[in-house]
């Protein structure tokens, strides 16, 4: 059973730009959370530990695969649960209900020793995101960790950034030749501005260009340089917070 821990895989509007398996790949071994989130739905990392927890103790043991670090750690530190913020209202002063959280990376799995096992991107929970140091209060936190490390063969690639880098510019370009500009037009009439979906990679430069406003080269190097920028973010997580992970160095 593999079990989708990417922020980005759950929407529906998502196939081709945020990798998701092939139908002939979900075919072949059962796959679960991908796609299954409507692009208009608000969506967390403490939904997506609701629906992870169906899985944790299933008979076929999962191995949760995705590059989300927040929902990882959520998995096998915790969440504290934190109550809804109110909708600002006019005339009062105070902070946006929702603030980005960083870490996300398709190069982080656990597999799980026992009968299950575990895997995340910018989230939300009751409404709140929280990011800088309080997004360290996100683990740890009030409820046990579904799938302590303990329990887990965890796993975090760690890719040397050269070929790294090369990769994300090869697999852009397939992206290109599989319909990626297709997938993002196709999605242009319910695009919501801000919306978690509509932050999937290269999704801002292909839509740029679909309006006039860049050439398909300017777009496409946009988008590498966006997915290089965040693999270094995601780096960065996986070596504050993912510290009890055992390495696999690639090439």
């Amino acid at each position: 059973m593999i079990v989708n821990a990417d922020a980005l895989q759950v929407y529906d509007g998502w196939r081709i730009l945020t990798a998701r398996p092939s139908p002939e790949e979900e075919a072949s071994v059962p796959h679960a959370l991908f796609g299954h989130v409507a692009m208009e739905q608000p969506y967390s990392v403490g939904h997506w530990l609701r629906e992870a927890a169906a899985f944790v103790d299933a008979p076929q043991r999962p191995i949760f695969v995705g590059g989300t670090g927040l929902y990882f750690t959520a998995l096998t530190q915790g969440l504290a649960e934190i109550p809804p913020i109110p909708p600002r209202h006019p005339g009062r002063s105070g902070c946006p209900a929702a603030r980005q959280v960083a870490g996300r990376s398709r190069c982080a799995h656990a597999r799980r020793t026992g009968p299950a096992q575990p895997g995340a991107r910018p989230a939300r929970l009751g409404g709140a995101a929280r990011h800088g140091p309080r997004a360290g209060r996100l683990a740890g936190g009030d409820a046990p960790p579904l799938l302590p490390l303990s329990r887990a063969t965890a796993l975090v690639l760690r890719p040397a950034v050269p070929w790294l880098d090369a990769r994300i510019a090869a697999r852009f370009d397939a992206m290109l030749e599989q319909g990626a500009l297709a997938e993002v037009q196709a999605l242009l009439p319910r695009w919501r501005e801000n919306a978690p979906a509509f932050r999937a990679l290269g999704a801002a430069p292909l839509r740029a260009h679909l309006e006039g406003r860049l050439s398909l080269r300017e777009a496409r190097d946009a988008a590498v340089q966006a997915s290089r920028l965040y693999a270094k973010r995601q780096r960065t997580w996986f070596r504050n917070r993912m510290t009890g992970w055992a390495s696999i160095p690639l090439p």
